[in-house]
């Protein structure tokens, strides 16, 4: 593991105290109480408490704790009442740290909800992250307003991260003319997922493919095309990726509203199991020129945010079952999962899942500390 992880004081040393009056426990130290547990496998805010109380002695090496540990109810409220957008700033300067050149990494950007934290008639929390596939790490969130969807939140996240280099990718939701904007303005490259949410580009993207097929001499020269094969467990899949350039003529004549536009891909994926064969397309526009090899993996890698870090969140942190809900306290509790998830990724010498590292992290101070950086 690397040894330059910024200190949690360091890095949240900032955020204000929601509390009016002296509190007889630190924010601060709360926080580091709390990244302790979750990373030990506490998942609410009695299991911090009692977590902490059975390794008071150990926290004392590094916390003066001189009141002890806080109440269940007191971490509750404070991390309802504590400002979520500065715990979510703080979290990405924590992250660039761990982080700072994201040149040629892909940047995947998604949604998701936490189904356990409703309330009532209130809708569940929902999430949009970054996700930097290649590093494993999640780089930032930003909630999604109450009566509003992933394409106002998606900006916020863009304008918060220093994306310089790097290759966003983001489902067919993302496909806006103002967020690729926001990408090339941030000096990164796009691959956007193209649906019928955008039917007229939907359609002269698959006008440009269906012209590839029929007339492909016409097209010699402006397109590239990769190909790769996986058999596994008596199922074999083809995926094909075509780049088609599109800088020099572009039917309908719509490039100009789509910034840096430079190309637009097909990807096919076809299926074989037991000899029976399946195929799906999907279609991309990118800012990047017509390497269908570059783009194939910026979209594969796009998947890892699923894989890797939503379905880590479920199954290692239980995230969906997760009951805080109060307030501020389901987004902040979100971010401590997610501090705690890009902790134990760093840990490549640990040869077991996630959920196992907590386990190790519960039961082996030094191997905590070691995490923490402490």
């Amino acid at each position: 593991m690397q040894e330059d992880v910024l200190s949690i004081e360091e890095a949240f040393g900032d955020l204000r105290d929601p509390r009016s009056r002296t509190p007889a426990h630190d924010p601060t130290e709360m926080l580091v109480v709390a990244l302790c547990a979750v990373l030990s496998g506490a998942d609410s805010w009695v299991a911090i408490q009692t977590w902490a109380e059975a390794k008071l002695e150990w926290l004392r090496r590094y916390l003066p704790l001189v009141n002890g540990i806080p109440s269940h109810d007191t971490f509750g409220r404070v991390f309802a009442a504590l400002d979520a957008q500065q715990f979510e700033a703080c979290f990405i300067r924590w992250t660039a740290h761990l982080c700072p050149a994201l040149v040629d990494q892909v940047v995947a950007i998604d949604g998701k909800t936490v189904r356990g934290s409703h309330r009532g008639q209130e809708r569940a929390l929902h999430l949009v992250s970054a996700y930097g596939s290649g590093l494993g790490m999640a780089l930032g969130q930003v909630r999604t307003a109450d009566k509003s969807n992933e394409i106002t939140a998606i900006p916020e996240l863009l304008d918060a991260l220093l994306l310089k280099g790097a290759i966003v990718t983001i489902d067919a939701m993302g496909c806006q003319q103002r967020i690729a904007g926001k990408i090339i303005e941030a000096q990164a490259d796009y691959v956007l997922a193209v649906k019928d949410n955008q039917r007229a580009l939907a359609r002269l993207v698959r006008g440009v493919f269906d012209s590839l097929e029929r007339c492909p001499e016409l097209h010699a020269g402006t397109f590239d095309e990769y190909r790769e094969i996986d058999k596994d467990h008596g199922r074999i899949e083809t995926r094909r990726c075509v780049a088609q350039d599109i800088s020099s003529r572009w039917p309908g004549k719509v490039d100009g509203r789509w910034p840096a536009l430079r190309s637009v891909v097909m990807v096919e994926a076809t299926r074989e199991i037991a000899g029976v064969a399946s195929t799906q397309r999907r279609y991309y526009i990118s800012s990047l020129p017509a390497d269908a090899c570059r783009i194939a993996h910026a979209v594969r890698s796009h998947w890892r945010i699923e894989n890797n870090m939503h379905w880590v969140l479920d199954m290692a942190f239980g995230e969906d079952q997760c009951r805080v809900r109060v307030e501020n306290a389901a987004q902040n509790f979100a971010i401590l999962r997610r501090i705690t998830m890009n902790l134990l990724k760093r840990d490549t010498k640990t040869k077991v899942g996630l959920k196992i590292r907590r386990l190790k992290a519960g039961a082996n101070d030094q191997y905590r500390a070691s995490l923490l950086g402490l």
